[in-house]
């Protein structure tokens, strides 16, 4: 009996470890990011405002999300159309609402929050993740789920670091790929 309870307390020891990890390279990172890009926060917040059709709607987009183990928190973004709009999720990140990588924010009615989509609720959803590389918006419903709960289930530090590597490069090819689809097709 002593045999199992040791092999249990170890792993959720490590599993706290790899939490406490984790968190760790969600500050530093964020901060890092913040710091970073605080120009570009700055030129889009500025860019937003003067160009708002209806002014006193401010800069900011918010959102009702389910955090961590289901708490609801306000999700900011920049009003604008471009990727850019996620910068203020940076701020999230730093104050222990999000992760750099994690599931998809979700609204706490949405029907993946519940039954075995509640596991999805057990890590912080992220600024991005494995639904974000894999084609976010062509992926049906169903397999974003899957891609989401199995980063629940074997999620760790270096596959963190395996997603926000191709983070970037998604995000470029997807809108080249709309740029693509919007320019004029050539004649002879």
């Amino acid at each position: 009996m002593a045999v199992g309870g040791s092999a249990a307390v170890h792993g959720s020891t490590a599993a706290g470890r790899g939490a406490a990890a984790k968190r760790a390279f969600d500050v530093v990172g964020g901060l890092a990011l913040l710091a970073v890009l605080s120009p570009l926060f700055a030129a889009v917040a500025l860019s937003v405002a003067l160009g708002s059709a209806a002014p006193g709607r401010g800069v900011l987009r918010r959102r009702t999300v389910a955090g961590l183990t289901g708490r609801p928190f306000t999700m900011l973004t920049f009003r604008t159309r471009s990727p850019l709009a996620a910068l203020p999720l940076l701020l999230h990140v730093v104050t222990g609402r999000m992760s750099l990588v994690g599931p998809c924010p979700l609204t706490p009615g949405h029907r993946e929050c519940a039954g075995e989509g509640r596991r999805r609720l057990s890590v912080r959803p992220g600024l991005t993740g494995p639904w974000q590389i894999s084609g976010r918006s062509e992926l049906p419903w169903e397999e974003r789920e899957l891609l989401d709960l199995h980063y629940v289930d074997h999620h760790w530090l270096g596959t963190d670091l395996l997603v926000l590597a191709r983070t970037l490069p998604a995000v470029r090819r997807r809108r080249a790929a709309g740029r693509a689809a919007t320019r004029p097709a050539r004649t002879a």
